[in-house]
Formats: C-alpha cells, structure tokens, sequence
C-alpha cells in the first residue's frame, strides 16, 4: 500500500532541497512524479525556490478552494497520454498551507490511487501555533520525518521566529511570505523564548518569570547527534 509521508522541520532545514532531490531519484529511474505547492507561496510564482539555489516548476498550483484528488487525476491523465507512464509519486511542497479538506485528499490519493505523497512543509508558525494542514498531515500521515536544522545556538531549532526589518516580531498575520521586509530565523525553544520575553502561541500561555524554568541543558540534543 502506498502511504502519506510529512517530512517537516523549521525553516532552513532543507524541505524543498530535499524534495527536489526525491523528485530526481525517482525520474533518475525512468519513473514519472508531480510536483505541487499551494499557491499561497508566492515566492518564485509556479517554482519550487531552494535556499541553495536549486529551483524547478511544479507541475501544478493548489488555490484554496481547490479539488486535490481532482487536479491530481488530472495531471496524471496528462502524464500517461504525454509519456505512456504512470505517476510514481506526488510530492507537495509548503504542505502547511493545504486546506484540512485538501490534506485529506492526498492521504486518498496514496490509499485508494496507490501513488506515494510526499508532503513537506513546517509544523508551526512564528507564534509557535500549527498551521492547520500540518496540524492534519500529523494527524493522518503513516509517516513523520523530522528533517533537523541548527539554531544560532547550537542547539536543534524546533520554532520559526520572524522578522520585520531585522527586528523579531511576535504579533501579525499567520501568514507572511520572506519579502524585501519580512524574514524568519530558525530558533531552539531557549532563544526563541528569550527573545520573546517567555511569550508562546501570542501570549495565551503563561509568561516565564526566568530563563531558569527554561529545562535546557548546555550541551547539544540527544537526538540531534
């Protein structure tokens, strides 16, 4: 049976790169995939945008109103008229901005079509809230990945802090795509902390009196080694 797959980690962990990467493993071997992205990512309009440099257009863009399961038996009709070949595997970048709906429907695509879905994107935003196809994709996938970054630190970074012209911001939309003005850094739970005073999920959470009931150790996480 062919499964759902979430590959996520905090930003600069190298989602896209390695979903470029998979993309060309599979057609390496004479197999066919699609390549998808909502299209609430506007950075490189239909392109899949890696931080070192690598880019390739999917093969089609998700609205919010959009019919997963149709747009996809669509393009795959597409690729066997085109090639003679099935689809081998759908790989979805920036997954966190799906609908529920729309996550739902690349986990029918995997059990009923048989076609793997590889799906990557974060898990949380800047106020260390899930975004709701994250939230879903953890609910339903038959496969978590956690792919790892490093904080300034040193240490794992697990949050998404942002930036408005180099200063950290903890109010404002979910959403902000990196702009001329907006950037993010990738932080562990210790210095995201610190530089949001204690603050978690916009303030709804207990403030910290002490960066001492912060349980962080000096030295690098276990699973990070």
């Amino acid at each position: 049976m062919a499964k759902l797959y979430f590959r996520y980690g905090a930003m600069n962990s190298g989602k896209s790169t390695a979903m470029l990467q998979a993309a060309y493993n599979y057609e390496e071997r004479g197999q066919q995939v699609l390549l998808a992205k909502p299209s609430i990512d506007t950075r490189g309009d239909r392109g899949i945008v890696s931080r070192l440099g690598v880019t390739r257009d999917v093969d089609f863009v998700v609205a919010p109103e959009d019919d997963v399961y149709s747009t996809f038996e669509r393009e795959r009709a597409r690729v066997r008229q085109s090639t003679g070949l099935d689809v081998s595997c759908l790989l979805v970048d920036e997954a966190q901005f799906l609908t529920e709906s729309q996550v739902d429907d690349l986990l029918r695509i995997a059990i009923i079509e048989a076609v793997p879905v590889l799906a990557y994107g974060i898990r949380t935003d800047f106020q260390t809230v899930a975004f709701p196809g994250s939230r879903r994709l953890l609910e339903i996938a038959h496969s978590l990945e956690e792919l790892k970054t490093i904080c300034r630190c040193g240490r794992k970074a697990v949050f998404n802090a942002r930036k408005i012209d180099g200063e950290f911001v903890f109010d404002g939309d979910q959403v902000a795509i990196d702009g001329a003005e907006v950037t993010y850094e990738s932080l562990c739970g210790a210095c995201y902390l610190d530089e949001s005073g204690g603050v978690l999920n916009s303030g709804r959470n207990r403030v910290l009196a002490t960066p001492a009931e912060v349980a962080y150790g000096s030295g690098p996480d276990a699973d990070f080694a």
